[in-house]
């Protein structure tokens, strides 16, 4: 690694130890040679002196120093495997680009970071995602690999610390779409729940919990239905839970369809296009531009989404809603 990066921590790193973070994001260095980093000063957070055994922050940034890997040390984890095609397609998804922001209709079926058998990831697509600067942008928040929509990443070090804070702070206002199966009642409300961080990093899962857990709080209603088989949601959390709008619906008894995690037999349908694959989807987000105003953001629909949104008839209706405004700053 050549260069001195300055990486913002972002709200689903919040609470990890300064040693894992760099597990995650540099697998190819060496306990010993963090160590030694960090003695010496090259490794800061928020500019100050820290330790492997640090929690880290949402928003704080780390300094990371350039460092060389020995040859004859063998890597914690494979390299990510990207291929020129899948970058292309990456850049075709784009949704929104100036000097501060980087925004990404991000499909599903594609992590966010590495993790055990990733092969590949976001994270790992970074460096060929710079659109003509110097600095690799950095992520500042995260959507779980099934889940598809809008991703923010800030293009600076400056940017990103903003950017991240919004998500920490709850100033960002994020929107999801959803179709579960059957039709909640009411029609529109709020659910609340403690929800309880179960399982390790390879397979998070949240419960519901009366007694343990963080507090969970989504808005939902439901915009369209078809008969009391599918209807479609919008969701508004105004917490981040692992898992929180999954656990949610599945609660209201109504499971996001193709969530046979938390909904069982209940959340599969026969006889349409992609029956098994998670229908939730990061479809808006209104956050604090860095220099100022508001970025509105809106995401299309994937295609394997889409073409469930045409068999039940609700189409019409998810076109209309996209193009009710633009993205701006």
């Amino acid at each position: 690694m050549t260069g001195v990066s300055n990486i913002a921590v972002t709200d689903d790193e919040a609470g990890i130890r300064l040693d894992r973070w760099f597990r995650r994001h540099y697998a190819e260095l060496g306990h010993g040679q963090l160590e030694k980093m960090l003695r010496t000063g090259q490794v800061r957070v928020d500019g100050g002196r820290s330790k492997a055994s640090a929690r880290l922050e949402a928003g704080q940034i780390v300094r990371v120093p350039p460092f060389s890997v020995s040859t004859t040390s063998r890597p914690r984890q494979a390299p990510p495997v990207t291929r020129s095609r899948d970058i292309e397609k990456l850049k075709q998804l784009v949704i929104h680009l100036d000097d501060d922001v980087l925004a990404i209709n991000k499909p599903p079926d594609l992590a966010v970071q590495g993790g055990t058998g990733l092969k590949q990831h976001l994270d790992g697509m970074l460096d060929d995602l710079r659109f003509g600067l110097s600095e690799r942008p950095r992520l500042v928040h995260r959507l779980d690999k099934d889940t598809s929509g809008v991703l923010v990443l800030g293009r600076n070090a400056f940017a990103a610390a903003k950017l991240a804070a919004a998500f920490r702070d709850r100033t960002a206002r994020k929107t999801y779409w959803a179709l579960v199966v059957g039709v909640p009642r009411p029609r529109k409300g709020k659910i609340v729940s403690r929800i309880k961080k179960k399982g390790s990093d390879a397979e998070e899962r949240g419960k519901e919990s009366k007694a343990e857990g963080k507090r969970g709080l989504t808005d939902y209603e439901v915009l369209e239905s078809a008969g009391n088989e599918i209807a479609w949601l919008s969701l508004q959390p105004h917490t981040g839970r692992t898992h929180q709008l999954r656990v949610h619906c599945a609660e209201l008894g109504t499971p996001i369809l193709g969530d046979g995690k938390y909904g069982g037999r209940k959340a599969f349908l026969e006889g349409f296009p992609e029956a098994k694959k998670l229908h939730l989807h990061a479809q808006s987000l209104e956050i604090p531009h860095p220099r100022g105003g508001i970025l509105r953001l809106q995401a299309a629909l994937p295609p394997t989404m889409a073409a469930t949104w045409r068999f039940f008839g609700l189409e019409t209706g998810a076109r209309a809603k996209l193009s009710g405004h633009q993205n701006m700053a």
